[in-house]
């Protein structure tokens, strides 16, 4: 069964329980069936594991970018959405590829906040340009190699 179909059945599960009644299940009206709202944005966990690359491509075929992260209380939400699996090390938007030390996120909102662990971001061997969260027992942010294959957190703005 792919993700897309998983997530169709999620979705008409929870509109049958919505429709008789049950109020367990929250779905906003301004982001898609299994994405979660934040503020301006809709959040998605992605638990299928795939490089960074990889996971930008599928947060872009989903109208969507890997999740910048604007704040901590920002950073508090999107790290909730692991929750569900552990709090494993999860791709988020940040990548200093093109220029060393210079981080940036890919859906080009400014890189203003970080929750670097300590020593880090440290481009061990000279290859590590992409950014994980959850990483260590502080669950915070590390600089990694991007072939790494890591579930992910795409993010799009809701449409007003």
């Amino acid at each position: 069964m792919t993700l897309s179909t998983v997530s169709a059945l999620l979705c008409a599960v929870m509109a049958l329980t919505a429709a008789a009644g049950e109020s367990r299940f929250y779905r906003s009206s301004s982001c898609p069936c299994g994405w979660t709202e934040y503020r301006d944005r809709c959040f998605l966990y992605v638990s299928e594991i795939m490089s960074w690359p990889m996971a930008e491509k599928n947060c872009e075929s989903m109208r969507a970018n890997l999740a910048s992260v604007r704040s901590f209380d920002e950073y508090l939400a999107i790290q909730r959405l692991t929750a569900w699996n552990g709090y494993k090390n999860t791709w988020i938007g940040g990548s200093d590829a093109q220029q060393e030390r210079l981080w940036f996120w890919i859906d080009g909102t400014p890189f203003t906040y970080g929750s670097w662990c300590s020593g880090q971001p440290d481009n061990q061997f000279g290859k590590q340009h992409c950014l994980q969260m959850n990483f260590g027992s502080k669950k915070c942010w590390d600089d990694v190699t991007c072939n790494v294959r890591l579930p992910s957190v795409c993010a799009k703005k809701i449409l007003g």
